[in-house]
């Protein structure tokens, strides 16, 4: 038999895909022809470029339903909000296509009698993108689009657990009118991803996953000489000062912690509130996460689907037991959800108190859906907790004076930082993290850069 996928999915533990891992003459056929075809695509107007990547996107969208649905049973997301990935896929796609003019200008200098001089951004080849499954298309067009824009071909290996998204993907970039070889996909073993990271064709690596597998594609890759770009998740922090505005910090907290099951590298996994609104803070959003709907991810009314396989979820259930008996209280009760079942993906929310950063609930990605909410007396305090962590990608801050947020933000070591508002990506703005967050940047003007190369024009007149 051949070795390959199978998809199990959370909902029920079926197999909901069988895919065949590519063969070694497929993977060398794919890297020949994304090579090749990238010679003719870099040529291609950026006009036309653009034109074929508004196409795709036009395609991808007209096929939101199914998509939506499979979301659902390959990952677990909740049926109600799986259409939401599709928007966000277009959303950010059309932001890269207008933003490609000026990411991709050539930079005129000023005059110097006798010379002309410009830098212009060339393509740099084949571009080999490593996608998760928690948010699957979202992650993966984030280097995809600006890829393509740029002159570059890619080549696609998706999460076993989200394999389908790759095929919806070329299809689309397919129906778009992409020349062929300029966009393919494979589904790949671990031992043969990292074949391809090695491979001489290949010039850079996207890769959104965990820190073990950004070190991985680093050690693949020494010794190359190549960009690599990665973004590894994080524990997001949120501080909520005294004169926030309560109801909104609530609700957005809680949602960035909860939505997707927590399963948000973004997402907020440890909030620290000012002792004044503290206790009232735990008990709205007690009531918050209460009103939520435990159950399977193809049921209408579902707002919480369960985590992506119950190995994760005995992870996230082993931190909330630890911290329990290291003096965390926990506000949310058996009889408030469904009896929790080790074993099982179906995992209750949990809201946590008393914390503190001797818990690995309040160090350690969690990647489900548990917060742990710690009373902090000062900014400084805040700002010290939040600066506590091996990672940085975003952080937030609940405040009405902006100019003291933004203060404090400059001291809050993070790629993104919020104000009233976490869990979002604004596709104008660069996408990047610092510490075990990894490093790069994708999305906005800049996120063209890493895609490309400068080449320099220095002539001189005779």
């Amino acid at each position: 038999m051949t070795q390959g996928i199978n998809t199990i999915s959370p909902i029920d533990n079926s197999v909901y895909v069988r895919r065949n891992y590519a063969s070694k003459d497929e993977i060398n056929k794919v890297l020949g022809t994304a090579r090749k075809a990238q010679e003719s695509w870099k040529a291609t107007p950026l006009s036309e470029r653009k034109e074929l990547c508004s196409r795709a996107v036009d395609a991808f969208v007209a096929e939101k339903e199914a998509i939506a649905e499979e979301i659902c049973w390959q990952m677990g997301r909740p049926i109600c909000s799986a259409a939401g990935e599709v928007a966000g896929m277009e959303e950010r796609s059309r932001a890269m296509i207008k933003l490609a003019d000026q990411g991709l200008a050539t930079i005129k200098l000023e005059e110097k009698e006798g010379f002309e001089r410009w830098i212009q951004r060339e393509a740099i080849g084949v571009v080999f993108v490593v996608a998760p499954w928690n948010y699957p298309y979202l992650t993966a067009i984030n280097a995809i689009m600006p890829a393509i824009l740029a002159g570059n071909s890619v080549v696609l290996k998706h999460s076993a657990q989200t394999p389908l998204c790759a095929e919806r993907l070329h299809q689309a970039f397919i129906e778009g009118g992409i020349p062929e070889g300029v966009f393919q996909y494979l589904h790949l073993c671990h031992a043969d991803t990292e074949s391809v990271i090695k491979d001489e064709r290949v010039n850079y690596i996207a890769f959104t996953g965990s820190v073990p597998g950004g070190a991985m594609v680093e050690k693949a890759a020494a010794g190359r000489f190549i960009g690599i770009g990665l973004e590894l998740g994080g524990k997001d922090p949120a501080y909520v000062r005294a004169d926030a505005d309560l109801s909104h910090a609530v609700d957005t907290t809680m949602d960035g912690a909860f939505y997707n099951s927590g399963q948000s590298c973004c997402g907020i996994e440890r909030v620290y509130v000012h002792e004044s609104i503290h206790d009232e803070f735990i008990a709205r959003a007690v009531d918050w996460v209460k009103a939520l709907k435990l159950g399977r991810s193809d049921e209408k009314e579902t707002t919480l689907g369960p985590v992506v396989r119950a190995k994760a979820a005995d992870f996230v259930r082993d931190q909330i037991k630890e911290a329990i008996s290291q003096g965390a209280v926990p506000h949310i009760a058996e009889n408030d959800f469904p009896k929790d079942e080790p074993g099982s993906a179906y995992l209750p929310p949990q809201v946590l108190s008393n914390v503190d950063h001797g818990m690995r609930v309040m160090t350690e990605e969690s990647f489900g859906p548990v917060v742990g909410i710690q009373k902090v007396s000062s900014d400084e305090e805040a700002i010290k907790l939040m600066n506590d962590s091996e990672y940085g990608l975003t952080a937030s801050i609940f405040t009405s004076d902006i100019d003291k947020g933004v203060n404090l933000g400059q001291q809050v070591e993070t790629g993104t930082f919020f104000i009233n508002r976490c869990d979002y990506l604004d596709p104008e703005l660069a996408w990047t993290g610092i510490k075990n967050s990894g490093h790069g940047c994708t999305l906005s003007v800049m996120g063209f850069d890493s895609l490309t190369r400068p080449k320099s024009f220095h002539i001189k007149k005779l």
